[in-house]
């Protein structure tokens, strides 16, 4: 479970994120949407441990990620809309450097690095120096270290962005695969109609303010997440 607890993160006068609250329960998909420069990755990061935060707390399984860091980061994973990488190492020294970071047991990593290349079509890429690879083939990379340790939580920031169709609708069947083990996946999309489909709960977050938060049905009634969205946009 996510509990974000009144957090609050300023940079100088600016409030990015404003006295936010909401919790993601095991076993959802949850959509964190919000136009650009709302505050989404920057509650994304303070998740993770990246950002600190000036108030509130937020805690992973029961632990905070300001005096738990390491315990909180160890249930997680996460993916960035820009993944940020060694570029000059092989993709295969790449992932197994982070799963060295999470203490991967040689089966697991083989198992888990062998099933999700696969999936993602770049076997016979995983040799090849990650700084050769376009955007969409870093995120692949990207997405199979994030999931070689078997994380119960994954996090994503824009995680569709530069995917081809197949490797976005092989994504949506990880997703479906990790809540059916009780997991959680916390994302920020602008493709609203994926998040709609795919998503059992959505917050929606102004400006740095959270503005609706519940279950997708909640939220959009008989309307598209999306017109619900440009609806509060315009206010």
């Amino acid at each position: 479970m996510i509990e974000i607890k009144n957090v609050t993160k300023k940079y100088g006068d600016k409030v990015a994120v404003d006295n936010i609250s909401f919790t993601v329960e095991d076993g959802s998909i949850f959509a964190f949407i919000g136009h650009n420069g709302a505050g989404k990755t920057t509650l994304i990061k303070s998740i993770v441990g990246i950002h600190d935060f000036d108030e509130g707390d937020i805690l992973i399984n029961g632990k905070s990620i300001k005096s738990n860091p390491i315990d909180c980061k160890k249930d997680m994973a996460v993916v960035l809309d820009n993944p940020e990488m060694y570029e000059n190492m092989k993709a295969i020294d790449y992932i197994n450097f982070i799963c060295d970071m999470y203490d991967v047991d040689q089966e697991t990593r083989e198992k888990n690095i062998k099933k999700y290349a696969k999936l993602f079509e770049i076997e016979d890429k995983l040799g090849n120096p990650i700084n050769s690879f376009s955007h969409g083939m870093k995120q692949k990379v990207a997405l199979i270290s994030a999931l070689a340790h078997d994380p119960k939580i994954l996090i994503m920031d824009e995680p569709f962005v530069g995917l081809d169709p197949k490797a976005v609708f092989d994504i949506k069947e990880v997703m479906n695969e990790m809540i059916a083990d009780d997991k959680i996946i916390f994302f920020s999309t602008h493709i609203l109609d994926v998040a709609e489909k795919l998503c059992s709960k959505v917050a929606i977050i102004k400006s740095g303010k959270l503005v609706k938060v519940g279950s997708m049905k909640e939220i959009k009634g008989d309307k598209s997440l999306e017109k619900v969205f440009l609806e509060l946009e315009d206010k």
